[in-house]
């Protein structure tokens, strides 16, 4: 791809682009679809909270922009491969995938039973692979492409009770990893972005600890809780053409969570 360099603002515009959200109906999901919608992209959000994803699309609309809602549950191959098919058959393709589904149960590795295990491994994991199977065989035919997965700070960085949830997250940057390197020739790229701590209706109940909320919040250079609209910017680079030489790799969102030696300032 070249550029002719006379308006390097047009690398971010996604006009004429079909996105695909999945987990849109709240968070850094929601606030993902709304970002790419107002960057010109007509957008499909999915979820297994139908309503959520409605009203999602609802405010992409109120803002004069193209969206609609669909009902998927990633747990279900058939579920996800319907929905793609449908997104296909009516929008033409997919341009861009934001997969989010993800569940967390706090627990230390030894309390874990079999069943609570699978369900996490099921829908983080096996959940992104079967969004990515179905939409990487889409883009693979287009020809073009930029799938976006989730991963987290969590995937290099753990405390207790969350070694499987962090497993997955670290096994989904390595799937980006091997899927970019096999889509790269189709011209699709493949990348996970991995924030840290985002205040998100599913974070509000550490938010609500007010210990545990502090120490969450000095473990970032900014010493505070990101908003999911923070990121939207990542999320848009990612999308357009503004990466367009970025295939393969994690970005991580995370307010310098990852590179932060402890939580105490020496005196230099």
């Amino acid at each position: 791809m070249k550029f002719d360099g006379s308006d390097y603002r047009r690398l971010f515009d996604l006009s004429g682009r079909v996105a695909l959200v999945v987990g849109g109906a709240s968070g850094i999901g929601q606030a993902g679809a709304v970002g790419l919608a107002d960057f010109g992209a007509t957008v499909v959000v999915a979820d297994v909270n139908l309503g959520g994803a409605e009203s999602t699309a609802k405010e992409i609309q109120r803002r004069g922009h193209s969206s609609a809602a669909r009902a998927v549950d990633t747990r279900s191959t058939e579920s996800v491969d319907e929905l793609i098919d449908s997104v296909v058959k009516e929008f033409g393709g997919i341009d861009i995938l934001l997969a989010m589904p993800a569940i967390n149960i706090r627990k230390r590795l030894v309390d874990y039973t079999d069943e609570e295990f699978d369900k996490v491994i099921d829908l983080n994991l096996k959940g992104t692979f079967r969004l990515a199977r179905a939409v990487g065989r889409v883009m693979a035919k287009q020809g073009r492409g930029s799938m976006i997965l989730m991963s987290s700070m969590r995937s290099t960085n753990v405390e207790p009770g969350q070694s499987i949830y962090g497993s997955t997250k670290a096994a989904i940057g390595l799937m980006t990893r091997g899927l970019a390197s096999e889509m790269g020739q189709r011209n699709v790229r493949v990348n996970a972005l991995a924030p840290s701590i985002i205040a998100t209706p599913l974070t509000k109940p550490i938010r609500d600890n007010a210990e545990w909320n502090a120490a969450l919040e000095k473990h970032t250079v900014f010493e505070r809780w990101a908003d999911p609209g923070e990121m939207v910017g990542p999320i848009v680079f990612l999308a357009s053409d503004a990466s367009s030489y970025v295939t393969g790799t994690t970005l991580f969102a995370d307010a310098g969570w990852t590179v932060i030696d402890g939580r105490y300032t020496p005196p230099i």
